[in-house]
């Protein structure tokens, strides 16, 4: 419901067809949870993302999931973030959907998801100031 109510801003899910996940946007990481499943990352220009991992997969303490990058470390767009055993997610029952999400939507005039299936390194949410 918080992602479905774009509580924390729009967003998008996107179903994983392999087990890693890129940074969307470069920038900084300014928090990378303990457990692994949920990133957030922010731009020079003022835009901030976070990359959550799985539906309620905080629950699986970091199991499955094997960071790349860390708390502090600066990104580019279409780098390497964490190896995540989405089969092994599946298995426990939990929905492994990705959900990206632009948390300070309020700033911009306009946040819009581009539809249709997408490669990793293509552009899947539109942002202007």
């Amino acid at each position: 419901p918080l992602f479905n109510t774009e509580a924390l801003g729009k967003g998008v899910g996107i179903l994983p067809e392999n087990n890693v996940v890129v940074a969307p946007i470069g920038g900084e990481i300014k928090t990378f949870f303990p457990t692994k499943h949920a990133i957030g990352i922010s731009t020079q220009e003022g835009v901030d993302i976070l990359i959550h991992v799985g539906i309620d997969t905080v629950e699986l303490n970091g199991e499955f999931f094997k960071a790349l990058k860390k708390q502090g470390d600066t990104v580019n767009r279409g780098e390497k973030l964490l190896e995540v055993d989405f089969d092994g997610i599946k298995g426990k029952g939990y929905d492994s959907t990705v959900l990206l999400v632009v948390t300070n939507t309020q700033d911009y005039t306009s946040v819009k998801v581009c539809e249709g299936n997408k490669d990793i390194i293509d552009t899947v949410i539109e942002i202007e100031k």
